[in-house]
C-alpha cells in the first residue's frame, strides 16, 4: 500500500483531497499518520499493510475512546491513540449500581460531549456522565426486528433507557416507547435524541425511578439492567398473555424468573440469548418471556 505522511492533526482536513485513496484507512505511526494514495499520485513509502493492533480492549463514544478494568497504562493509552486518533481516552473505573454514572478519569486528550453514530441513529452523550451500552449492538438490532415483524404499532416500556439506545431503535421500528431513567443527565440527552433523530412523536420520557412510573399495559417491556431481576415482580403487573418481557442478567438459572412469572399468576415460555461474556465464565444474557 503506498502511503504519504502527513501530521496526525491534519487528517481531518484532507479527507476530500483528490490524492487520498479513502476506500482503505489511515495509519498512525506517533505523530505521523500514513494516508493511502490513490493509482498514479506520488507517495513518500510503500507498506506492505496496517499492523494488527494487539493492544489494551477499548471502544469508542464518538471521538471518545473508553477503556474498562484496571486502569491503562502508558503505552496502553499510547497505542489507542495511534490506532484511532480519538479526541481523548477515558478510564471507566466503576458504574453505580443505580444510577450507572460511570466514575471515570481521563487519561489523555480531553472528554466532555460527543456526537455518537449507531446503526443508523445519532446519540448526543457525555461519556463521562452518563453509560452507553456499546457492546449490546447485536441485542439492540435484534429487539428492534422483532418490533419490525410485528403487525401492530406495540406499546413498549423501556425501564432503564439511558440516553435512549434501545428506546431510539425501537422507536424506529415503529413502536410507541415509555422510557424512563433515573440518572436525570442521561434523562436531558435521551430528550435531545429522541428529537434529534426525529422520533419525539414515538417516545414518552419519564424522569425518575421507573418502579414507580410503569402505567397500564405494555407489549413489550425492556429490562436492560442486571439488578432487573428483582423487579420482575412489578413489571408483572403491567403485562397480558401476549406480552414479551426482555430480561437482562448475568448468566443465571431459567426456574427462579419462571417461578416469580407464576407467582404473579401467569404461565411463561422462556428463551434465552447470549449478549456478550461478562466475566470469565459468566455471559450477559437476555431472558425472552412470553407471557401466557
Amino acid at each position: 500500500m503506498r502511503v504519504r505522511g502527513i501530521g496526525k492533526e491534519r487528517l481531518g482536513k484532507i479527507q476530500d483531497e483528490d490524492w487520498v485513496d479513502r476506500s482503505r484507512r489511515p495509519y498512525v505511526e506517533g505523530d505521523i499518520a500514513w494516508v493511502p494514495v490513490l493509482p498514479g499520485r506520488s507517495f513518500d513509502r510503500e507498506i506492505t499493510a496496517e499492523p494488527a493492533y494487539t493492544g489494551r480492549g477499548f471502544y469508542l463514544i464518538g471521538d471518545i475512546a473508553v477503556v474498562h478494568g484496571m486502569r491503562p497504562t502508558a503505552e496502553d493509552i499510547t497505542r489507542i491513540v495511534n490506532l484511532k486518533n480519538p479526541r481523548g481516552v477515558i478510564w471507566r473505573e466503576a458504574l453505580d449500581d443505580i444510577t450507572r454514572i460511570p466514575r471515570t478519569e481521563v487519561v489523555w486528550g480531553e472528554c466532555g460531549e460527543t456526537r455518537h453514530r449507531e446503526s443508523g441513529y445519532v446519540y448526543h452523550l457525555d461519556p463521562s456522565k452518563v453509560m452507553f451500552s456499546q457492546g449490546n449492538r447485536t441485542e439492540k438490532s435484534r429487539i428492534a426486528q422483532l418490533i419490525r415483524q410485528g403487525n401492530t404499532t406495540e406499546r413498549v416500556a423501556d425501564m432503564f433507557a439511558g440516553v435512549g439506545y434501545f428506546t431510539i431503535p425501537m422507536a424506529g421500528a415503529g413502536a410507541r416507547v415509555h422510557a424512563m431513567e433515573i440518572n436525570p443527565v442521561a434523562c436531558g440527552y435521551l430528550q435531545r435524541n429522541a428529537v434529534e433523530n426525529r422520533l419525539a412523536d414515538r417516545i414518552t420520557v419519564s424522569p425518575g425511578d421507573c418502579r414507580n412510573l410503569l402505567d397500564g399495559i405494555y407489549d413489550r417491556i425492556v429490562m436492560g439492567h442486571f439488578d432487573a431481576t428483582g423487579m420482575l415482580t412489578i413489571a408483572l403487573r403491567h403485562v397480558r398473555p401476549g406480552s414479551t418481557i426482555h430480561l437482562h442478567a448475568i448468566e443465571g438459572p431459567e426456574d427462579s424468573v419462571r417461578a416469580i412469572v407464576e407467582s404473579a399468576g401467569f404461565s411463561c415460555g422462556i428463551r434465552v440469548h447470549k449478549v456478550k461474556k461478562y466475566r470469565p465464565h459468566a455471559w450477559h444474557v437476555v431472558h425472552d418471556i412470553t407471557i401466557t
